[in-house]
């Protein structure tokens, strides 16, 4: 068998049990034949509807506002809210002297490694903050 990356969902504890216990006979030969292994454990990160749901409500902002006198594109807007929101939360980002010596640049989390639950709360954030500055989401917010 050959692969170069096996992901497996772990949603309760019995599929839980018999997927690591299933581990072994696909993992012992690799081991045996000295290859070496990564095994990563981690909450899984966010899911399609909430990427869609949340790249649908910065669209929607995108479109209805303007930020620094100009209409911003999408992942500008991301990075902002993304911006924003860890500092809302107390949480750190870090702005540096650009690496080609030309302004600063800002290093913060990616929104594609947000947990599920950190991703509903940034959710949560953007459906705020773009409320709070007029904006009309063109889809409900998801329960």
């Amino acid at each position: 068998m050959s692969f170069e990356k096996l992901v497996i969902g772990l949603y309760e504890p019995v599929q839980a049990h018999k997927a690591i216990s299933g581990l072994w006979p696909i993992v012992k030969p690799w081991i045996i034949s000295e290859h070496r292994l990564h095994l990563e454990v981690r909450q899984q990160k966010r899911n399609d509807r909430q990427n869609r749901a949340l790249h649908a409500s910065i669209t929607d902002i995108s479109k209805q506002l303007e930020w620094a006198g100009r209409k911003r594109d999408v992942t500008t807007w991301k990075r902002l809210l993304m911006a924003a929101f860890l500092r809302a939360r107390g949480e750190h980002l870090e702005i540096l002297p650009a690496l080609d010596g030309h302004g600063v640049d800002i290093v913060f989390e990616r929104t594609s490694d947000l947990t599920v639950a950190e991703c509903s709360e940034f959710q949560e954030y953007v459906y705020a903050w773009g409320s709070s500055h007029g904006v009309k989401f063109s889809a409900p917010e998801p329960k």
